[in-house]
């Protein structure tokens, strides 16, 4: 996370740092843990407030900059979505005049950014341009993955291009099928969580727009978890690691994208992981943009960001801070956690922990 929210600022200025998000930190994991080991992968960077005024080793190069890229196109693409909305704020002409110009300066920054690494990100504004064509002809009996397919094909091409930055071509393909199944996990995950205060605003959802039920959009959940799995068992990580086994540069990659993802979906569905056994928050509102960058500015300046749990300036979900850096995935203490009930470990290999998960 630092690696990438330092990347902003070296090419793209102070403010550029606040698009700093999960989707990028996936881009910049998975081209690490996929290089060999080599020096300049990454860093020493100095004291920083969030990091409670301590140095750390942060990743930089090539992955840092695609994770940049993608980062700054995606804000600028949140952004107009909330200007079309006229949400908060930005119904106000001055406020979305500037917020207008910051969205098209990042969209320039990150087409800039994504050509010095070999990334076009004509495919991410592709993508966010044709889901409103999609939404607007979207109804009851469209199929809801006709929604996610825009959001799909942008993240499989970000998750695939960071198999041509770490000289592993042959990732590519298992890649973007983890990247196509992350993009529709993501999209309906919002849905879900959005669905309640999108009915009383009348903003438009994608589950009510198409009739999707809850049980069917936990289905079309599950299965994308299964075949996230799945394709990576297929990706040749760094320094000689098999297939089959994680090292320690792609366990956080696992865990990431296979134990987090599994708790992001029973929070949003309701239910409580049971790694952690505790009941899902309740629900709250979703924070505005200007609103929410505003909370986390405040986050920031005080360490609420790196020290324990907080949450999210703009979802409200609670979070991990960026500084709770356990092994790659507790997998004995979460199947002691959960009585030895496997769920919470789907039978992972991440670590060699010894226990029977």
């Amino acid at each position: 996370m630092c690696g990438l929210c330092l990347a902003l600022r070296k090419d793209h200025g102070q403010f550029a740092r606040v698009v700093t998000n999960y989707d990028g930190l996936l881009i910049s994991v998975l081209t690490e843990a996929q290089a060999e080991r080599a020096a300049g992968l990454r860093r020493t960077a100095g004291p920083c407030p969030l990091r409670g005024m301590r140095t750390a080793a942060v990743a930089q190069g090539e992955g840092a900059r695609l994770a940049a890229a993608v980062s700054l196109v995606l804000a600028s693409a949140k952004v107009r979505d909330h200007l079309a909305d006229g949400d908060g704020l930005l119904a106000r002409k001055p406020v979305a005049l500037a917020a207008r110009r910051v969205a098209s300066n990042w969209d320039a920054a990150g087409a800039r950014t994504g050509s010095a690494v070999g990334f076009d990100t004509a495919v991410l504004v592709d993508a966010v341009d044709r889901q409103t064509g999609i939404e607007a002809l979207a109804g009851p009996g469209t199929p809801v993955l006709t929604v996610t397919e825009p959001t799909e094909t942008a993240t499989a091409a970000a998750f695939a291009h960071t198999a041509v930055l770490a000289g592993r071509p042959g990732n590519a393909e298992p890649l973007a099928e983890a990247g196509r199944l992350f993009g529709r996990l993501a999209h309906l995950l919002d849905a879900v969580e959005d669905r309640e205060a999108d009915a009383a605003s009348g903003a438009w959802n994608p589950l009510t727009a198409t009739g999707t039920s809850l049980a069917e959009a936990r289905r079309l959940a599950d299965d994308a978890l299964h075949g996230i799995r799945l394709a990576l068992r297929e990706v040749a990580w760094g320094s000689g690691v098999s297939p089959e086994k994680h090292s320690a540069d792609s366990g956080l990659a696992h865990r990431l994208l296979v134990h987090e993802l599994r708790t992001s979906v029973d929070r949003a569905f309701g239910a409580a992981s049971c790694a952690h056994g505790s009941p899902p928050p309740p629900r709250r509102e979703r924070r505005g943009l200007l609103a929410g960058c505003a909370v986390w500015a405040g986050m920031a300046c005080t360490c609420q960001l790196c020290c324990g749990e907080y949450e999210d300036p703009w979802s409200r979900e609670r979070k991990e801070g960026l500084c709770d850096c356990d092994d790659c995935c507790d997998c004995c203490d979460n199947c002691n956690g959960c009585n030895g009930c496997g769920d919470c470990c789907d039978g992972c290999d991440c670590c060699d922990c010894g226990c029977d998960c």
